[in-house]
């Protein structure tokens, strides 16, 4: 498989901090890759070293077929950045911007009007694109700062935490932008975020850090299945009674119940929920509601981890 990005034993150290402790990945060419952790998991000591702002302590890291110690700027010509931070001039357009990055990146100048306006009609801004970044909202910043980001056309663009502080309608917004992106140009994505769902929604394959170690690799999908329990929710008065009726029986892995709820932990939900409501009739036990749910990332998390994201 074609890689876009390698690490060997990736290492950061400050002092005695260890913030990155030998990452080892591989990341497929064209696919969306997240790197999902809590604050302080590492996230952006990762994303700093693979775009060469820091160099790393010890270990080996390729990108886009380029060492990053030893040929920083051949990293730096073949990707784009989005800093968590904003990184945008208030005083300038938005048209501003594109121009001032295009020309620092050396997009050569018969071209440059050109790749100008393809990167306009993709972040979609109209009329505001020659408004100041003054007048802007959180959404319309950060479109702008990703498709400053792909002026150069670069094979690969960093996004770390895209999304950070923006409302939920907004973080939603973008997630389409990134999600066209992905359909439409013929680059590879790599975004850290702390938003379980925003891993679900956006990635081929995420990374779990946590205190600088990678602790799992996988899809959304594949991560979620292999758990194997799904959850069956029954509401009743009498859940006391039914609990202990259904601790008699072998497909149920574990139970847990809270006043009027109880919770089963099962394999292939959907199909035990007739066999929930059938032992129900047959202990003359009224069911008020049943549902199923899979489990999500957030299990998955916790499963590695021990703790909830934060």
């Amino acid at each position: 498989m074609n890689y876009i990005i390698e690490t060997k034993d990736l290492v950061k150290e400050y002092d005695d901090f260890r913030a990155v402790d030998k990452i080892n990945l591989k990341i497929p060419r064209n696919s969306v890759f997240g790197v999902l952790g809590p604050n302080g998991a590492g996230k952006s000591t990762l994303i700093s070293m693979l775009s060469t702002i820091i160099p790393p302590t010890s270990g080996k890291a390729i990108v886009n077929g380029f060492d990053v110690k030893k040929e920083a700027n051949k990293v730096r010509e073949s990707i784009g950045i989005v800093f968590q931070t904003r990184a945008l001039d208030t005083i300038l357009t938005g048209r501003e911007h594109l121009e001032m990055h295009a020309a620092l990146y050396g997009v050569p100048k018969d071209i440059r009007q050109e790749r100008i306006d393809d990167v306009i009609e993709l972040i979609a801004l109209g009329d505001k694109i020659d408004e100041y970044v003054k007048n802007y909202s959180g959404g319309m910043m950060r479109k702008l700062e990703i498709g400053r980001g792909l002026i150069h056309h670069p094979k690969l663009l960093f996004l770390d935490e895209p999304t950070l502080g923006l409302d939920i309608r907004t973080r939603e917004n973008i997630w389409k932008y990134i999600e066209d992106l992905k359909h439409n140009i013929d680059i590879t994505i790599l975004l850290t975020t702390h938003y379980l769902e925003e891993a679900d929604n956006l990635c081929d394959e995420i990374a779990i850090i946590n205190q600088g170690h990678i602790i799992k690799t996988g899809s959304p999908k594949d991560l979620k299945s292999e758990l194997k329990s799904d959850i069956i929710t029954v509401n009743t008065p009498e859940a006391y009674k039914f609990i202990d009726i259904l601790k008699g029986y072998d497909f149920i892995q574990d139970s847990f119940r809270k006043n009027n709820e109880i919770k089963l932990s099962v394999e292939k939900g959907e199909n035990l929920i007739p066999e929930v409501i059938k032992i129900a009739e047959k202990n003359d036990i009224k069911i008020q509601s049943v549902e199923v749910t899979h489990p999500s990332l957030e299990d998955v998390f916790i499963k590695y981890t021990g703790r909830k994201i934060s």
